[in-house]
């Protein structure tokens, strides 16, 4: 096992590959016809050093350097442990899916009162990126008034170069950049077919057209986003399948932030960020690689960054509590499951004895003295299940301790057999006896598959943990109280690695995030549900903000984190929550009005 490597990628790199293939997570990242692994590091020093050392070590090593030390490493299978020991490189992980969740811009979050009036903001002059399944361009909510786009820019990072398409954006090697001009000239097409020719990117979804629609939809008879004003800079993730809960992967992700921060310097605007998708995988505690590069790409130019919390709230997914004598918790697997994984977080100060009851009454232990010499797990077999089992290290950026294990049918092909698993933990050496389970998220779980008396706190997805980000949850506007489904912030005693102080909070804000109308992909409207859809109502509200402090010239330094002061501070009280800020709705609910200072 390397130090270097994150735990799941020192299982997956031990692994066989027939066996990952049967996993969610541990198979992401690796090129199956290449034979290669995409990765993601940190590195100092010079990248041209690395790239140079890297042709020394073998043929097929490909170095994507991003922003603020942080790369993309494509390398083939057989070189990947003698790359990773360069000593520039300080950590590595390895990608994993993302996934953008539906459950299903309003008046009610002040946006009335500037953009309606004095002083008549709009987001002009701002540059709103949308990082998610795509757009439809071509509908009247995305041009201006003379019929041409506000799209400045467009990357489909799923489409292929081909004949009569542009290639991929400087500095990148996947998909098409089409310019403004590209898309008016599409937008002026006589057919259907010749617009699709010149443009062939289609929002299957819908997901990245109503977020793209909230956050700053032009005027219509029938509609209006939050920054109608505001330039649009359009990223489609690669990986996305086209569900209403697709996925990408997190290099296309940092790819895509990169590309914003970019595109801001070039077009000298300032910028807002918005993601709208999650991930249950990791501490929770802003040391993975993605939320460390987004607590960078946060402080890069003048940029705000706004993530939603994730609709773990009520999924089941979680659970939590501080162990003081012998604990059981129950997890049901229902039908249809073909693997799962779980991750237990604790601090490595503990020592648990960890068991694990099958459905059928058999008992096993779990026993990181059963990893062999190299620390690359072991597998057990109970009741026709195997059980890939990992103990893993703390890491450089992390104190935390994970047992992570996967679950799978031992014949290939055949669902895991439905029943309650139950996890039974007996402390041994106990300084603060925390600890934390996480299930994948749910869109990727059968329904019913989830433990039975869940922990509704910690449950936000990652990378809306990272501590320089804006991070929305979602409220009921119509009850005017909590949703939820919003992902929640800590309500334990000091939680595994959460940062103590002012900046600790995680929601920041709220906002409407049930039945929110927005532009669908067929040229109609419906309402959705979700943080996906409450986080462009604040990263429109942060366009707004800009557009007075920074191109009105109120204030130069209106970004980053101060934006995220002002949102707080302009927070709205809703009803049932009786002391703020708290885990489930931060400061309270977004209000432009009240965020701009006297």
């Amino acid at each position: 096992m390397s130090q270097k490597l994150e735990n799941q990628l020192n299982l997956a790199l031990v692994t066989p590959e027939s066996v990952r293939e049967q996993t969610e997570d541990l198979n992401v990242g690796f090129d199956s016809q290449m034979r290669t692994w995409e990765l993601i590091i940190k590195y100092n020093g010079n990248p041209d050093d690395l790239t140079a050392s890297f042709k020394r070590i073998g043929t097929g090593i490909e170095l994507e350097p991003l922003i603020a030390g942080y790369a993309i490493l494509t390398v083939p299978e057989a070189y990947v442990e003698e790359a990773c020991a360069h000593p520039q490189i300080e950590y590595v992980e390895k990608p994993k899916n993302f996934y953008y969740v539906q459950e299903g811009p309003s008046a009610r979050a002040c946006i009335a009162g500037v953009t309606a009036r004095d002083p008549f903001l709009s987001g002009r002059g701002v540059l709103m990126a949308v990082i998610d399944s795509g757009i439809t361009y071509q509908r009247r909510e995305f041009r201006r008034e003379d019929g041409t786009t506000r799209i400045r820019f467009f990357w489909d990072q799923t489409l292929r170069q081909e004949s009569g398409l542009p290639g991929p954006p400087e500095g990148f090697q996947e998909g098409v950049e089409f310019t403004e001009d590209w898309i008016n000239e599409a937008l002026r097409a006589e057919t259907e077919q010749e617009r699709f020719e010149l443009l062939p990117s289609i929002d299957v979804s819908g997901h990245g057209t109503a977020v793209a629609g909230i956050a700053a939809a032009s005027r219509t008879d029938q509609y209006q986003g939050v920054a109608p004003g505001a330039d649009l800079l359009i990223v489609k993730l690669g990986g996305n399948n086209g569900a209403l809960a697709g996925y990408s992967k997190t290099t296309e992700i940092l790819r895509a932030v990169t590309y914003c921060i970019r595109k801001g310097r070039e077009l000298g605007e300032p910028i807002v960020i918005n993601l709208s998708f999650g991930n249950t995988y990791g501490a929770h505690d802003g040391s993975s690689l993605l939320e460390r590069f987004l607590d960078n790409a946060a402080e890069i130019g003048r940029t705000v960054i706004c993530v939603g919390s994730g609709n773990e709230g009520n999924a089941a997914g979680h659970v939590a509590g501080t162990l003081t004598g012998r604990k059981s918790i129950d997890l049901t697997m229902a039908g249809f499951e073909r693997s799962l994984s779980v991750q237990l977080w604790k601090q490595y100060s503990d020592a648990f004895r960890v068991s694990l009851r099958a459905p059928g009454g058999s008992t096993v232990s779990l026993m990181p003295e059963r990893q062999d010499a190299s620390g690359g797990g072991y597998t057990l077999r109970v009741e026709n299940v195997k059980i890939l089992v990992y103990f893993g290290e703390p890491t450089p950026y992390s104190a935390a301790q994970e047992i992570y294990l996967e679950f799978l049918p031992v014949r290939e092909g055949e669902y895991l057999p439905e029943g309650i698993w139950r996890f039974i933990l007996e402390p041994v050496k106990i300084v603060t006896g925390q600890y934390f389970f996480y299930l994948p998220s749910a869109v990727t779980r059968s329904r019913g598959t989830g433990f039975l008396e869940p922990t509704p706190e910690a449950t936000l997805t990652i990378p809306s943990t990272a501590a320089k980000v804006v991070t929305v949850g979602a409220y009921d506007a119509s009850f005017d109280a909590y949703a939820d489904f919003s992902g929640r912030g800590y309500d334990v005693d000091a939680p595994l690695g959460t940062r103590v102080g002012l900046g600790s909070v995680k929601p920041d804000v709220v906002a409407p995030g049930v039945n929110v109308l927005a532009p669908d992909p067929f040229g109609g409207y419906g309402l959705y549900t979700g943080t996906s859809f409450s986080t462009p109502i604040v990263s429109g509200s942060a366009a707004l903000l800009m557009e007075w402090g920074i191109v009105r010239g109120n204030d130069p330094y209106l970004y980053g984190e101060k934006i995220k002061a002002y949102l707080r501070g302009g927070a709205q009280l809703i009803r049932g929550e009786n002391s703020y800020p708290n885990e489930k709705v931060g400061f309270g609910a977004a209000c432009v009005l009240d965020s701009i200072p006297e």
